[in-house]
Protein backbone atom coordinates (compact mmCIF):
# COMPACT_ATOMS: atom_id res chain seq x y z
CA UNK A 1 0.00 0.00 0.00
CA UNK A 2 3.11 2.25 0.75
CA UNK A 3 4.95 1.75 -2.18
CA UNK A 4 2.61 1.45 -4.75
CA UNK A 5 0.61 4.75 -3.07
CA UNK A 6 0.00 5.97 -6.85
CA UNK A 7 -1.88 2.87 -8.20
CA UNK A 8 -4.11 2.72 -5.14
CA UNK A 9 -7.70 3.40 -3.97
CA UNK A 10 -8.19 3.08 -0.25
CA UNK A 11 -11.89 2.31 0.84
CA UNK A 12 -13.44 0.94 3.91
CA UNK A 13 -13.35 -2.64 2.61
CA UNK A 14 -10.06 -2.88 1.72
CA UNK A 15 -7.56 -1.51 -1.00
CA UNK A 16 -7.67 -1.33 -4.74
CA UNK A 17 -4.32 -1.41 -6.43
CA UNK A 18 -3.62 -1.47 -10.58
CA UNK A 19 -0.53 -3.56 -10.68
CA UNK A 20 2.86 -1.51 -12.01
CA UNK A 21 3.41 -4.43 -14.24
CA UNK A 22 0.13 -4.51 -16.38
CA UNK A 23 -2.54 -2.57 -14.92
CA UNK A 24 -4.42 -5.55 -13.39
CA UNK A 25 -6.78 -4.40 -10.91
CA UNK A 26 -5.88 -6.06 -7.79
CA UNK A 27 -8.10 -5.82 -4.57
CA UNK A 28 -6.68 -6.28 -0.74
CA UNK A 29 -8.53 -6.58 2.33
CA UNK A 30 -7.80 -7.67 6.02
CA UNK A 31 -9.65 -11.16 5.13
CA UNK A 32 -7.06 -11.32 1.72
CA UNK A 33 -4.35 -10.72 3.90
CA UNK A 34 -4.70 -13.02 6.42
CA UNK A 35 -5.59 -15.39 4.02
CA UNK A 36 -2.44 -15.22 2.67
CA UNK A 37 0.28 -15.37 5.68
CA UNK A 38 -2.08 -18.22 6.82
CA UNK A 39 -1.21 -20.18 3.46
CA UNK A 40 2.46 -18.88 3.99
CA UNK A 41 2.27 -20.62 7.65
CA UNK A 42 4.68 -17.85 8.94
CA UNK A 43 5.17 -17.86 12.79
CA UNK A 44 4.11 -14.33 12.95
CA UNK A 45 0.95 -12.64 10.88
CA UNK A 46 0.74 -9.13 10.93
CA UNK A 47 -2.32 -7.20 11.02
CA UNK A 48 -3.44 -5.44 7.35
CA UNK A 49 -2.96 -1.43 7.92
CA UNK A 50 -2.48 1.72 6.14
CA UNK A 51 1.14 3.28 6.64
CA UNK A 52 0.68 7.35 6.02
CA UNK A 53 3.29 8.60 4.98
CA UNK A 54 4.98 11.65 6.37
CA UNK A 55 4.04 14.59 6.78
CA UNK A 56 0.66 13.60 6.47
CA UNK A 57 -2.24 16.11 7.38
CA UNK A 58 -3.62 15.32 11.16
CA UNK A 59 -7.30 15.02 9.88
CA UNK A 60 -6.13 12.04 7.17
CA UNK A 61 -4.07 10.49 10.10
CA UNK A 62 -6.36 10.60 12.12
CA UNK A 63 -9.18 8.68 10.24
CA UNK A 64 -6.51 5.87 8.91
CA UNK A 65 -5.53 5.07 12.22
CA UNK A 66 -9.71 4.38 13.25
CA UNK A 67 -9.90 2.62 9.76
CA UNK A 68 -6.37 0.54 10.72
CA UNK A 69 -8.25 -0.63 14.01
CA UNK A 70 -11.19 -1.40 12.58
CA UNK A 71 -9.09 -3.39 9.85
CA UNK A 72 -7.09 -4.85 13.09
CA UNK A 73 -10.89 -6.12 14.24
CA UNK A 74 -11.23 -7.71 11.41
CA UNK A 75 -8.04 -9.86 11.08
CA UNK A 76 -8.82 -10.77 14.58
CA UNK A 77 -12.24 -12.61 12.99
CA UNK A 78 -10.17 -14.27 10.10
CA UNK A 79 -7.48 -15.56 11.71
CA UNK A 80 -9.93 -17.20 14.00
CA UNK A 81 -11.71 -18.42 11.54
CA UNK A 82 -8.48 -20.12 9.47
CA UNK A 83 -7.57 -21.34 12.40
CA UNK A 84 -10.66 -23.50 12.89
CA UNK A 85 -10.49 -25.02 9.69
CA UNK A 86 -8.91 -28.61 9.36
CA UNK A 87 -6.12 -27.50 6.41
CA UNK A 88 -4.65 -24.54 8.45
CA UNK A 89 -1.25 -24.88 8.50
CA UNK A 90 0.07 -23.15 11.36
CA UNK A 91 -2.56 -23.13 14.21
CA UNK A 92 -0.24 -21.46 16.72
CA UNK A 93 0.36 -18.23 13.89
CA UNK A 94 0.84 -15.59 16.16
CA UNK A 95 -1.02 -11.83 15.51
CA UNK A 96 0.81 -8.69 15.85
CA UNK A 97 -1.17 -6.03 15.75
CA UNK A 98 0.82 -2.43 14.35
CA UNK A 99 0.38 0.97 16.28
CA UNK A 100 0.23 4.17 13.27
CA UNK A 101 -0.39 7.87 14.28
CA UNK A 102 2.10 9.43 11.95
CA UNK A 103 4.51 11.70 13.78
CA UNK A 104 1.46 13.00 16.07
CA UNK A 105 2.56 11.56 19.89
CA UNK A 106 -1.43 11.93 20.65
CA UNK A 107 -2.75 10.06 17.70
CA UNK A 108 0.05 7.73 18.78
CA UNK A 109 -0.72 7.43 22.19
CA UNK A 110 -4.80 6.89 21.44
CA UNK A 111 -4.17 4.00 18.96
CA UNK A 112 -1.64 2.41 21.30
CA UNK A 113 -4.41 2.38 24.21
CA UNK A 114 -7.16 0.86 22.40
CA UNK A 115 -4.70 -2.04 20.57
CA UNK A 116 -3.19 -3.23 23.85
CA UNK A 117 -7.03 -4.01 25.46
CA UNK A 118 -7.41 -6.91 22.27
CA UNK A 119 -4.59 -8.80 24.10
CA UNK A 120 -2.78 -9.61 20.81
CA UNK A 121 0.72 -11.80 20.83
CA UNK A 122 2.85 -8.78 19.83
CA UNK A 123 2.70 -4.90 18.90
CA UNK A 124 4.71 -3.00 16.42
CA UNK A 125 5.32 0.11 15.51
CA UNK A 126 4.69 0.98 11.82
CA UNK A 127 4.98 4.19 9.95
CA UNK A 128 8.06 5.70 11.07
CA UNK A 129 11.57 5.95 9.37
CA UNK A 130 9.90 6.92 6.46
CA UNK A 131 11.31 10.14 5.77
CA UNK A 132 11.54 11.89 9.52
CA UNK A 133 14.13 12.43 11.08
CA UNK A 134 15.39 9.67 13.40
CA UNK A 135 15.19 12.28 16.91
CA UNK A 136 11.42 12.27 15.94
CA UNK A 137 11.31 8.46 15.66
CA UNK A 138 13.21 8.02 18.94
CA UNK A 139 10.31 10.45 20.66
CA UNK A 140 7.59 8.58 19.01
CA UNK A 141 8.58 5.13 20.57
CA UNK A 142 9.31 7.21 24.29
CA UNK A 143 5.60 8.09 23.94
CA UNK A 144 3.97 4.89 23.23
CA UNK A 145 6.18 2.76 25.14
CA UNK A 146 4.74 3.05 27.96
CA UNK A 147 1.29 2.38 26.68
CA UNK A 148 2.34 -1.11 25.10
CA UNK A 149 1.72 -4.43 27.01
CA UNK A 150 4.80 -4.93 29.31
CA UNK A 151 4.72 -8.74 28.72
CA UNK A 152 4.14 -8.72 24.52
CA UNK A 153 7.22 -8.37 22.34
CA UNK A 154 7.80 -5.23 20.16
CA UNK A 155 8.40 -4.31 17.12
CA UNK A 156 9.87 -1.84 15.13
CA UNK A 157 9.07 -1.89 11.24
CA UNK A 158 11.64 -1.32 8.56
CA UNK A 159 14.40 0.03 11.01
CA UNK A 160 17.17 0.09 10.71
CA UNK A 161 20.82 1.20 10.75
CA UNK A 162 23.16 0.14 13.79
CA UNK A 163 22.53 3.15 15.55
CA UNK A 164 18.70 3.28 14.95
CA UNK A 165 18.45 -0.64 16.63
CA UNK A 166 20.84 0.39 19.74
CA UNK A 167 18.46 3.44 20.20
CA UNK A 168 15.43 1.73 19.96
CA UNK A 169 16.52 -1.42 22.02
CA UNK A 170 17.43 1.60 25.00
CA UNK A 171 13.41 2.56 24.87
CA UNK A 172 12.37 -0.97 24.50
CA UNK A 173 11.56 -2.12 21.56
CA UNK A 174 13.11 -5.92 20.96
CA UNK A 175 12.41 -6.96 16.93
CA UNK A 176 13.21 -4.99 13.66
CA UNK A 177 12.87 -6.16 9.88
CA UNK A 178 15.42 -3.63 7.95
CA UNK A 179 16.40 -4.39 3.97
CA UNK A 180 19.25 -2.10 4.99
CA UNK A 181 22.04 -4.38 5.42
CA UNK A 182 22.01 -6.28 2.45
CA UNK A 183 20.59 -3.74 -0.10
CA UNK A 184 23.31 -1.04 1.26
CA UNK A 185 26.02 -3.31 1.36
CA UNK A 186 25.67 -4.40 -2.36
CA UNK A 187 26.41 -0.50 -3.32
CA UNK A 188 29.29 -0.68 -0.79
CA UNK A 189 28.37 0.67 2.44
CA UNK A 190 29.83 -1.91 4.91
CA UNK A 191 28.78 -1.64 8.85
CA UNK A 192 31.90 -2.44 11.32
CA UNK A 193 32.33 -2.13 14.94
CA UNK A 194 34.09 1.03 14.07
CA UNK A 195 31.55 2.54 11.95
CA UNK A 196 29.82 2.81 8.92
CA UNK A 197 32.78 1.76 5.92
CA UNK A 198 32.47 2.32 2.27
CA UNK A 199 34.15 0.37 0.16
CA UNK A 200 34.32 2.46 -3.23
CA UNK A 201 36.59 4.94 -1.62
CA UNK A 202 39.84 4.78 -3.44
CA UNK A 203 41.95 4.49 -0.17
CA UNK A 204 40.65 1.14 -0.12
CA UNK A 205 42.19 0.36 -3.78
CA UNK A 206 45.35 -1.76 -1.76
CA UNK A 207 44.09 -1.96 1.28
CA UNK A 208 44.71 -5.90 2.09
CA UNK A 209 43.15 -5.60 6.02
CA UNK A 210 39.40 -7.04 6.29
CA UNK A 211 36.25 -5.16 6.42
CA UNK A 212 36.24 -4.95 9.86
CA UNK A 213 39.23 -6.19 12.12
CA UNK A 214 36.93 -6.74 14.82
CA UNK A 215 34.75 -9.00 12.88
CA UNK A 216 35.26 -12.99 12.78
CA UNK A 217 32.44 -13.60 10.20
CA UNK A 218 34.47 -15.86 7.02
CA UNK A 219 34.41 -12.94 4.83
CA UNK A 220 36.58 -11.10 7.21
CA UNK A 221 38.49 -14.40 7.71
CA UNK A 222 39.45 -14.72 3.98
CA UNK A 223 39.29 -11.71 1.97
CA UNK A 224 40.64 -8.06 1.88
CA UNK A 225 39.34 -4.71 1.91
CA UNK A 226 41.42 -4.01 -1.47
CA UNK A 227 39.99 -7.70 -3.21
CA UNK A 228 36.26 -6.84 -2.47
CA UNK A 229 36.45 -3.41 -3.77
CA UNK A 230 37.73 -4.71 -6.88
CA UNK A 231 34.98 -7.51 -7.24
CA UNK A 232 32.14 -4.01 -6.86
CA UNK A 233 34.13 -1.87 -9.11
CA UNK A 234 34.26 -4.92 -11.82
CA UNK A 235 30.61 -5.57 -11.37
CA UNK A 236 31.07 -8.88 -10.32
CA UNK A 237 28.30 -10.51 -8.09
CA UNK A 238 30.83 -12.64 -5.67
CA UNK A 239 31.47 -8.74 -4.35
CA UNK A 240 27.89 -8.28 -3.68
CA UNK A 241 27.44 -11.15 -2.20
CA UNK A 242 30.64 -11.04 0.07
CA UNK A 243 29.47 -7.56 1.16
CA UNK A 244 26.00 -8.82 1.88
CA UNK A 245 27.45 -11.69 4.08
CA UNK A 246 29.25 -9.63 6.03
CA UNK A 247 26.62 -7.15 7.02
CA UNK A 248 24.19 -9.84 8.07
CA UNK A 249 26.66 -11.48 10.17
CA UNK A 250 27.35 -8.21 11.90
CA UNK A 251 23.66 -7.47 12.52
CA UNK A 252 23.57 -10.74 13.88
CA UNK A 253 26.12 -10.69 15.67
CA UNK A 254 25.24 -7.26 17.03
CA UNK A 255 21.85 -8.36 18.16
CA UNK A 256 23.31 -11.35 20.10
CA UNK A 257 25.62 -9.09 22.38
CA UNK A 258 23.19 -6.44 22.54
CA UNK A 259 20.82 -9.37 24.36
CA UNK A 260 24.28 -10.50 26.21
CA UNK A 261 24.35 -7.01 27.38
CA UNK A 262 20.83 -6.90 28.62
CA UNK A 263 20.55 -10.50 30.43
CA UNK A 264 24.10 -9.86 32.26
CA UNK A 265 23.23 -6.02 33.34
CA UNK A 266 25.39 -3.84 31.27
CA UNK A 267 23.72 -2.91 28.69
CA UNK A 268 23.90 0.98 29.91
CA UNK A 269 28.01 0.87 29.01
CA UNK A 270 27.03 -0.99 26.17
CA UNK A 271 24.94 1.84 24.65
CA UNK A 272 26.49 4.88 26.13
CA UNK A 273 29.73 3.48 24.48
CA UNK A 274 28.62 2.44 20.39
CA UNK A 275 25.74 4.88 20.01
CA UNK A 276 29.01 7.09 18.69
CA UNK A 277 30.90 4.95 17.05
CA UNK A 278 28.54 2.55 14.95
CA UNK A 279 26.92 5.69 12.77
CA UNK A 280 30.06 7.29 12.00
CA UNK A 281 31.46 7.08 8.81
CA UNK A 282 35.13 6.17 8.61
Amino acid sequence: MFSLAKLRNIKEEGVYFNSHIDGRKIFMGPEESMRIQSNLGSTIAMAFDECVENPSPYEYTRDSVQRTTRWLKRCITEMDRLKSLDGTLNKQQMLFAINQGGIFRDLRIEHMKEIADLNLDGYAIGGLAVGEPAETMYEIIEAVEPFAPKDKTRYLMGVGTPVNILESVARGVDLFDCVMPSRNARHGQLFTWDGVRNLNNAKYETDESPIDEHCDCPVCKSFSRAYIRHLLKSGEMLGMRLAVLHNLYFYNNLMEVIREKLDNGTFAEFYEKYRNILGVRI
